[in-house]
């Protein structure tokens, strides 16, 4: 996988890139946040792995930048702010993972491993889909963008990556613990009351004007999506 690291401490910055590189990626590095952007913006990278604290423009903003632009490509923070609220506002700007500062090279490779494999082709053989269909819900993957009945939802990163899993996996029961651990796989046990919140949002959105349900609670499961 090409992976892009936007990491200040050139040391460190150096240190990610050659232990990447060693466990058979190729590797862009950035010192700052604009660099950053510039860098994420001419090129497609498989994954970015950047710090939270960056001159020029945060790794917050360089999310928010990101799904501004409708690019997709899962993002793991590394950060040294361990707070459930400094959690919550980065997976909200895009992010899909965060690794605390201190860390082992091991635990980053097993993470971006674990990213690679959400975002890998499904199935054996085939392509990954560019759209999800579930009833008359649509999911355009590339475009970022969701529909039904042909009338555009606006999603927030967060909403679109959780609607994107239960519409993989149409009629199936996931866990609250299934969805954290593929939609929100940085820390599962402090964030797992947020699903309830994030599935009564995509409700209002995709369910409003008298729209017939789609999201199911299976009681004492979890939720799933279904169509009528």
């Amino acid at each position: 996988m090409r992976i892009l690291v936007v990491e200040d401490e050139r040391k460190l910055a150096r240190l990610i890139g050659r232990g990447l590189e060693e466990g058979g990626h190729v590797v862009d590095l950035a010192y700052d946040g604009d660099e950053g952007i510039a860098r994420a913006g001419e090129r497609i990278h498989d994954i970015i792995v950047m710090d939270i604290m960056l001159p020029k423009q945060s790794g917050l903003d360089i999310c928010r930048w990101l799904r501004g632009q409708r690019i997709t490509t899962p993002v793991l923070m590394l950060t040294a702010r361990d707070q459930i609220e400094d959690k919550v506002e980065g997976l909200d700007a895009g992010a899909d993972d965060y690794l605390t500062k201190p860390f082992a090279i091991e635990e980053l490779l097993a993470r971006v491993r674990a990213l690679g494999r959400r975002m890998a082709p499904a199935g054996a053989a085939g392509t990954h889909p560019t759209t999800l269909r579930v009833g008359d819900l649509d999911l355009d993957l590339l475009r970022h963008e969701a529909r039904r009945g042909g009338r555009p939802i606006e999603l927030t990163a967060r909403e679109f990556t959780l609607l994107e899993l239960l519409m993989r996996h149409p009629g199936q029961p996931l866990s609250r613990t299934q969805i954290v651990l593929r939609a929100w796989p940085g820390d599962s046990e402090a964030i797992s009351n947020v699903v309830d919140t994030y599935i009564h949002y995509l409700r209002d959105k995709i369910e409003s004007d008298g729209l017939p349900p789609l999201l199911r609670t299976v009681r004492g499961v979890g939720y799933m999506i279904r169509a009528s």
